[in-house]
């Protein structure tokens, strides 16, 4: 299917890997420009390099979207190449375990500056390119703001944030035929989740466990799929979805898990 994405100028923040890197790789396959925001230079040339080496194409500027300058950097690069910017993903963040009894003050607040603060402020910058193409935002959020996961109070609060914000940003930008929707993810296999089975004694067990209460097929969710899903909410075919919150997972929120 023609998304009519072609050429269209995309960011994608934490877009050199997981699923990130799926929706870039999407993105460029339907022709359009997929610019990846992430901190780690090799990580963004790495993927740019594998799309190119495919004849399709991407760019990408490395910045530390945890500090406020580095977005105003990223979004001003942006917009000196290009001159324009049709979408925004925001994807970057981290489960990084900050719970209730084991965090403290600080973490928590560090867990919830670094984990929302740059989907406010990279949407907040592209905000005057985006009026003008009547652009689309897309966040990427997490099952944890609804279904809790236990020891991760800061990234269940951020995605609780992330949440609230799709909703709040689609009424805002409502005048400007902006539509905000967010997809959300439950069990994908991606680095970082990867990392987090590491810290189990027997992760294969750990893992056969959480596919086991996966309804549909009971199996984790591939990053293409998520991807897919976000596609089809930048391009034009979703043209009248706005302030939607999208679980991409198999039915592992929604359905029985005793199914």
């Amino acid at each position: 299917m023609d998304l009519n994405l072609r050429d269209k100028i995309i960011l994608v923040s934490g877009g050199a890997k997981g699923i990130g890197k799926a929706i870039v790789e999407g993105l460029a396959t339907e022709n359009a420009f997929p610019i990846i925001i992430g901190r780690n230079q090799e990580e963004n040339l790495k993927c740019q390099s594998a799309i190119r080496q495919t004849g399709l194409n991407c760019d990408f500027i490395t910045a530390e979207l945890s500090h406020p300058d580095g977005c105003e950097q990223a979004i001003a690069s942006v917009l000196q190449r290009y001159d324009r910017i049709d979408g925004l993903v925001n994807n970057a963040g981290v489960n990084d375990g900050v719970g209730l009894e084991t965090g403290d003050y600080l973490r928590f607040i560090e867990s919830i500056h670094k984990n929302v603060m740059h989907y406010y402020m990279l949407a907040h910058l592209c905000l005057p390119a985006l009026k003008q193409s009547a652009g689309v935002i897309v966040n990427i959020g997490s099952k944890t703001a609804q279904t809790g996961q236990g020891g991760t109070s800061g990234y269940a609060a951020s995605n609780g944030a992330r949440n609230a914000l799709t909703r709040e940003w689609a009424v805002e930008l409502l005048p400007f035929g902006i539509r905000v929707n967010s997809v959300i993810v439950a069990e994908a296999y991606t680095p970082l989740y990867e990392s987090w089975l590491a810290t189990f004694a027997n992760p294969a067990e750990k893992l056969r466990n959480i596919t086991s209460k996966i309804p549909l097929q009971n199996r984790m969710t591939r990053v293409e799929e998520i991807a897919n899903m976000v596609l089809f909410l930048l391009s034009e075919k979703s043209s009248h979805t706005t302030g939607q919150l999208i679980n991409v997972d198999g039915g592992y929120v929604h359905l029985d898990r005793a199914l």
